[in-house]
């Protein structure tokens, strides 16, 4: 399993998928269902429309995703890698567990089809759905970071909703370039999961097994914020 310290989440479902599910979403509904969501302390909200290829390749037959984000405990992450901070990281994932299916009831209430995409199922990836936002990308310390924070977790409802506002441009391709020229998860990692060259070691990593973040805690888009290092980079470039 992807998150190995992680329990499976109950099914929390209170309301029934509709037979004849609608497929398109008022401007003024969605802007209600974000703000729920907001309301319920999760920190972001994306889209992801996947394309054929990826459907193919995952050998899966749904494309709309709603992409729920939250915001680690900043108390839990600083952290050292122990049994408490695992117990305590489920605890925090089980809570926006359950608010997630709250959130996939109200749109089933609505009238949309709505199901949770298991997080421990590793039958299709959830980091590759949040790439297919054009929200997200993968740092060099191999974490999927949006504009909200690198500290987060996320959950995902695919949804029978085709007019989401998707993204058809990645406006953080630049991080990648400015993870390139950094190097202070490499030089923090205490586990040394980077080879000579700086790539990522995933199977040395203990942050799925044992709650290792020394990489989020150390890395300037924590420390500093996403607005502020991209700032930075925009004078590196000059």
């Amino acid at each position: 399993m992807r998150f190995r310290y992680h329990q499976p989440t109950p099914n929390f479902y209170q309301i029934e998928n509709p037979q004849e599910p609608k497929t398109t979403i008022s401007d003024a509904l969605l802007q209600e269902f974000q703000d729920i969501a907001i309301a319920s302390r999760f920190a972001g909200v994306s889209y992801s429309k996947l394309s054929d290829e990826f459907k193919s390749e995952w050998n899966i037959d749904w494309d709309n995703i709603v992409i729920l984000k939250y915001t680690m405990s900043d108390d839990i992450l600083k952290m050292d890698p122990s049994k408490e901070k695992c117990k305590l990281m489920d605890e925090e994932f089980q809570e926006f567990g359950i608010k997630t299916f709250a959130l996939a009831d109200i749109l089933r209430e609505c009238g949309f089809k709505a199901d949770l995409i298991n997080p421990l199922d590793d039958r299709v990836s959830l980091r590759a759905i949040a790439l297919q936002s054009n929200e997200a990308v993968i740092t060099r310390s191999n974490m999927c970071m949006f504009e909200e924070g690198l500290n987060l977790g996320f959950f995902m409802i695919k949804t029978s909703i085709e007019n989401l506002p998707f993204k058809s441009e990645n406006s953080l391709e630049w991080v990648r370039d400015y993870c390139s020229t950094c190097g202070v998860c490499i030089d923090r990692c205490p586990e040394k999961v980077f080879d000579e060259e700086g790539n990522f070691l995933r199977k040395q990593c203990t942050a799925h097994r044992e709650g290792c973040s020394k990489c989020i805690t150390f890395c300037p888009f924590y420390k500093r914020g996403y607005d502020k290092v991209k700032k930075r980079y925009g004078r590196m470039k000059k």
